[in-house]
């Protein structure tokens, strides 16, 4: 890994009506990124509106370098998005070298979310329509702590 940090990219559903996706690092978070209402993550969806942010904010977050990582979902093993990751990217996780569904190299899914979604059940009131909703989760995730993100990242 060159001494590099990783940054992550995680999508999720969140009560079948909202996808969003967050990029973390070692020391830092990234925005909260929603997929539009009704859109199919194609890989020219995931190039065109998603991945540029997230490279974005990993540049941000790590600007002396970074690994980049995601899991196999069509749209991030898409040739397109590869070869698009090989131009734009200092170092990435190929798609061949992650385990697809792999708890312990998956931070995001096992401890983050997990976390987030703790939060939300606490949240009150609760969210009533899909612009609430966008709103209860990106404060939950700027009042998220960088501890838990970090612990999840070093195990």
């Amino acid at each position: 890994m060159s001494g590099q940090v990783a940054c992550w990219s995680r999508g999720k559903s969140l009560r079948n009506t909202l996808w969003c996706l967050l990029g973390s690092a070692l020391g830092g978070k990234g925005r909260l990124h929603f997929i539009d209402e009704k859109a199919k993550v194609d890989a020219q969806y995931y190039l065109r509106r998603l991945l540029p942010q997230l490279i974005e904010d990993c540049n941000q977050l790590k600007p002396a370098g970074f690994i980049f990582q995601q899991d196999g979902a069509p749209a991030h093993t898409a040739r397109v998005t590869q070869e698009w990751l090989h131009a734009n990217c200092p170092e990435i996780i190929e798609k061949d070298q992650w385990p697809p569904n792999s708890p312990d190299l998956n931070p995001f899914d096992y401890h983050v979310w997990g976390a987030m979604l703790e939060r939300y059940h606490k949240f009150q009131p609760k969210p009533k329509t899909i612009a609430e909703l966008k709103d209860a989760l990106q404060s939950i995730w700027d009042d998220m702590p960088q501890e838990p993100i970090n612990k999840a990242i070093k195990n």
